[in-house]
């Protein structure tokens, strides 16, 4: 396992924990080559004009409206996927919770099944001393309506192990996504 072998027995929590194991007919997830693949949550919050926007909105971080998105919740409604629009994105979390040790640095790559098919996965990196469950942000750039598979594999996890700890982490600074437990929406200090 490598790199993930060493900062695990060094305490990285990712909790559920999976193996590598495969499971025909479902997008792979757990522990890779030298990363680990997340799952995506059956929560999505999925960007649609609706018709409380009229249609027409500007999209500002720093004044983000939660009327730009529409919640989706598959288990409720009985679904494994959710539709995401053509030239859209949804927010959407991962079944993993993770706690990063203060020496590693954690970059999030897409994996190619959804990469293959226009879809492209984005997340900042995840700082040393991180906590929480992460929100990922998913792009459609086809003209086409696209699924995303619940509980599934969406995107690759990529840890970098430092040579020494850092001299401020993510913990230090009190980071406004410190902890999150679900879906969190952008937000400015």
């Amino acid at each position: 396992m490598g790199v993930l072998a060493d900062i695990q027995i060094r305490r990285l929590a990712i909790k559920p924990f999976e193996e590598a194991v495969k499971r025909p007919g479902k997008i792979s997830y757990g522990v890779s080559s030298y990363g680990y693949d997340v799952r995506v949550g059956p929560r999505f919050r999925v960007f649609t004009p609706t018709p409380k926007t009229g249609g027409i909105m500007v999209v500002d971080p720093k004044d983000f409206s939660d009327e730009l998105m529409v919640d989706i919740d598959c288990e409720k409604l009985g679904l494994d996927y959710v539709i995401i629009p053509p030239n859209s994105f949804a927010l959407c979390e991962t079944v993993e919770w993770f706690d990063i040790p203060r020496d590693v640095l954690v970059i999030c790559v897409g994996k190619s099944t959804y990469a293959r098919c226009g879809l492209i996965v984005n997340v900042t990196p995840l700082e040393p001393e991180w906590r929480g469950k992460v929100t990922l942000e998913i792009s459609n750039t086809t003209p086409l309506p696209a699924k995303i598979y619940a509980n599934e594999g969406i995107a690759q996890f990529i840890f970098l192990k430092a040579d020494q700890v850092c001299a401020k982490s993510y913990a230090d600074k009190s980071g406004k996504y410190q902890d999150q437990s679900g879906l969190t929406l952008p937000k400015v200090d």
